[in-house]
């Protein structure tokens, strides 16, 4: 049996600080890059300007991974649609950063426009915006030539995803570095794991189970004088043009694993899913649950199971089975993999490995100050969005759905403007409840 032990990086744990932050929605962006491609290379004692982009507490946690990294680094924009939100990370990060933080009144940018102005203040952008509006914050960040950590998914649509995909294209013709928060990818055990599959340990690959069963998220409740559109922005988990629901919010990380087991994406899928436990009003439009049979190109069928029942048991991590073996992989660092016979081949030792929301920070920094061109994320993270948003339509509909078919999808589920008296597509009717798919009925693409 083979037993790897990594020495730790950096022992932080992003988890311990978010406790004590409010759980909002965050992001970061980029400024125009005085050094892509090259240009700043060896220069490790110079400043690095950064701009976050949404100050939830992905964005908070985001920033404090940033700020963590061993470089000179200093932020010096903010910028979200909520003021409160602004402050109340601005506050959480002044405590831990002080000596990082230069961010005057003057480069606290709030509104659905403030993303623009602090992207001209950085050269590092961060994004952690709701998902809807990572098309258009990633999309403006490349246009400036920004290097730019961005968190997942990547959109909430199809057009939202091909946007994404041009976006991308462009980020690799301009040699800007792109990491996105599908962490896992830099966490050792799923790395050190999967190369060993791709190396033949279990022999081809012919299934899977993938899992994010958990009690779900937070709800914030209406408040008076609330316009529908500020409703939906601060309650933004519950509806699908700001979340895409569950199966592509959090399930999208063990799917994305199916697909870089697989390297590759689904080419069909089918399922069923429904609001079952977690029916109020301010539970917006989307499910509680969904199981989906994904169809890789070669056959296989990886199960995907997603669900937010409170009191249930939870479960969240991968499997697969191949001709000549199998795998477990988990986020708590386990990766172990079996031969055909039961005999445990590799066990992964998690102990001292860096915490993986860290690493992606350290990593994207360790490039940028190098003056290398090194990570290309946003293609990978569309397609395992496009997979997600492959499922909800599956489960939506109730009806087999092909990738080809889906991904040229024009169906926009973003709001015609941006402003806070704009009228979202999906409201309530007059007993407060609103609209939800209904397998059988609903249209998805």
């Amino acid at each position: 049996m083979e037993k790897i032990t990594i020495q730790p990086v950096m022992a932080n744990d992003r988890r311990n600080f978010l406790k004590t932050s409010a759980l909002l929605a965050g992001g970061t962006v980029l400024s125009t890059m005085p050094f892509a491609g090259g240009a700043y290379a060896g220069a490790v004692n110079d400043e690095i300007k950064i701009a976050l982009i949404g100050c939830g507490g992905r964005g908070t946690g985001a920033a404090v991974n940033a700020l963590s990294t061993k470089y000179n680094l200093k932020l010096v924009a903010m910028a979200d649609a909520f003021r409160d939100r602004l402050d109340s990370c601005y506050s959480a990060l002044s405590q831990k950063f002080a000596q990082k933080m230069d961010v005057p009144e003057e480069r606290k940018f709030v509104g659905f426009d403030a993303y623009k102005q602090a992207i001209a203040e950085a050269d590092v952008l961060l994004i952690a915006t709701p998902p809807g509006f990572r098309p258009i914050h990633f999309e403006e960040a490349v246009k400036h030539n920004k290097h730019i950590f961005m968190e997942k998914p990547v959109a909430t649509d199809s057009p939202g995803v091909r946007k994404v995909l041009a976006a991308a294209e462009e980020a690799k013709r301009k040699k800007l570095n792109v990491v996105v928060g599908l962490q896992r990818h830099y966490q050792f055990n799923y790395r050190e794991t999967i190369k060993r599959l791709h190396d033949g340990a279990i022999g081809d690959v012919v299934g899977g189970q993938v899992f994010w069963n958990s009690g779900g998220v937070w709800v914030r409740p209406r408040e008076a004088g609330q316009t529908e559109m500020e409703y939906q922005m601060r309650n933004w988990y519950y509806f699908n043009w700001l979340c895409g629901d569950h199966i592509t919010e959090q399930h999208i990380h063990n799917i994305d694993v199916a697909n870089w087991v697989k390297r590759g994406h689904p080419v069909k899928a089918e399922g069923t899913g429904g609001r079952l436990v977690r029916t109020g009003k301010d539970h917006g439009e989307i499910f509680d649950h969904h199981v989906v049979l994904f169809t890789y190109e070669d056959g296989t069928i990886i199960h995907s199971e997603c669900r937010h029942f409170e009191g249930c048991h939870n479960r969240v991590d991968e499997s697969f089975q191949g001709t000549n073996g199998r795998t477990f992989l988990s986020a708590d660092h386990k990766g172990i993999i079996w031969d055909s016979k039961g005999n445990v081949k590799y066990n992964h030792d998690g102990q001292g490995n860096p915490n993986p929301y860290q690493q992606e920070h350290d990593e994207l920094f360790a490039a940028i100050v190098a003056g290398e061109y090194k990570f290309a994320d946003a293609e990978n993270a569309a397609h395992s969005t496009m997979s997600s948003l492959l499922g909800r339509y599956a489960t939506y509909s109730g009806q087999v759905i092909n990738w080809d078919e889906a991904l040229n999808s024009d169906i926009s589920l973003l709001p015609d403007a941006f402003t806070w008296d704009t009228k979202p597509k999906v409201l309530p009717g007059p007993d407060g409840y609103y609209p939800h798919a209904i397998p059988g009925q609903t249209q998805v693409i």
